[in-house]
């Protein structure tokens, strides 16, 4: 058995709050449909709202704005099928741009929906990114002036390195051209400051299971006055913008983790910080030929993305967890392809220096106690596994 269990991989799930533990665990029993007219539907109705409120209150913006949705990945879908929207109540409208500009690093649910939505004939373009992940501010002005979008879509902080847009600007530079602006926030909120108001943004992300809440809900939010098409219909939950029945207890959840950390987030971002500092030190002055990944001046408090040369980033991941040291070889989403990471590739890395890269993501229950444990594990699996490698 390993002498201790240390979990860095929070940008994959985070456990739940204990606030959020207590609240989920007290609503069980309110199984009533929260449409339904009766005593149970109307507190269920009452339970929602006030995490409608909580969700809106920690984003700056007004209930009204928020739309439950059942993932991050489904809050990303409903905006960028907008720009493929064209039925006889299509708020988007004929005579608008539906054009699509995203970034090259994006998570794989927008990249993937954005390549379907070329092949239906949606106009979509990428823009690239530097060698710290910030994307191309110069390059993607040339793309809006090239030809008009309807949207631009970029997300406000990277899950695999970590790299933290400049989202007021880009959403800036699009409006400039006529196009709205998409955040994928999943990562951002509950880790830095996020208001919609600085943003400037039309739409926003986020998920409840990055920030302490249960898996199987987020949100959406979609500025007052913005075109929008629900991406599920037929019934008329959610003003109309995402039909099915709510699910009441995620909800709750994610109500009880927004209001947790709104109380929170801020020292917790500071004490991350400070480990991710301690680790990557540890890191860079006991291992040899290591290199970060990432803007280190723009950077998620908990986020450490490290290429070990000479090494396979799974053969580092399977070591440590015999160690019982959790952590990734980048996004959850698409850990099971062999293929080096899109993101890494994006920043400029040979595939053999991507495919040597581990994501150390920690969370408000990490420890200085489980950086120094992961530093003295860590420097002999890496010795360890060079002594076995050919690429070394």
């Amino acid at each position: 058995m390993p002498e201790r269990l240390v979990y860095m991989d929070n940008n994959a799930t985070t456990p739940l709050h204990p606030r959020v533990k207590e609240a989920m665990a007290e609503a069980l029993e309110l199984f009533g449909n929260a449409s339904s007219l009766h005593g149970m539907g109307r507190e269920a109705r009452r339970r929602v709202e006030a995490a409608r409120e909580a969700v809106a209150a920690f984003i700056g913006a007004v209930p009204e704005e928020i739309v439950f949705v059942g993932s991050g990945s489904e809050g990303n879908n409903t905006v960028l099928n907008i720009t493929a929207c064209s039925g006889p109540d299509c708020e988007f409208g004929p005579d608008r741009a539906h054009g699509l500009i995203t970034s090259a690093i994006e998570h794989p649910c927008v990249l993937q929906t954005s390549k379907c939505l070329a092949h239906r004939g949606v106009d979509v373009r990428f823009v690239g990114v530097d060698g710290l992940g910030r994307v191309r501010r110069d390059e993607l002005a040339g793309i809006l002036r090239e030809r008009p979008a309807g949207l631009v879509s970029v997300m406000a902080a990277n899950n695999e390195i970590g790299t933290i847009q400049d989202v007021a600007a880009l959403a800036a530079l699009a409006h400039e051209s006529g196009a709205l602006f998409h955040t994928d926030a999943v990562q951002a909120v509950g880790k830095i400051p996020v208001d919609v108001a600085d943003l400037g943004v039309d739409f926003l992300t986020l998920s409840a299971h990055k920030i302490y809440g249960p898996k199987g809900v987020g949100a959406l939010y979609v500025k007052r006055g913005t075109p929008f098409c629900p991406l599920i219909r037929g019934g008329h939950q959610e003003m109309g913008r995402r039909a099915g029945t709510e699910n009441t207890l995620g909800i709750i959840g994610l109500g009880t983790a927004a209001s947790a950390l709104r109380d929170s987030w801020e020292s917790e971002a500071r004490e991350l910080a400070a480990l991710r500092d301690l680790l990557w030190a540890g890191i860079r002055d006991n291992i040899p030929e290591v290199s970060l990944n990432g803007d280190p001046d723009h950077l998620l408090p908990g986020t450490l993305n490290v290429t070990f040369r000479g090494v396979e980033g799974e053969a580092i991941l399977l070591y440590l967890d015999l160690e019982g040291i959790e952590v990734s070889t980048g996004s959850a989403c698409s850990s099971g392809s062999l293929e080096p990471s899109h993101v890494l590739l994006a920043l400029g890395l040979e595939a053999e220096a991507a495919h040597g890269s581990i994501r150390f993501s920690l969370g408000r229950e990490n420890s200085r106690q489980d950086v120094e444990y992961v530093l003295e594990k860590l420097p002999p699996v890496i010795e360890r596994l060079r002594k076995m490698s050919t690429a070394y």
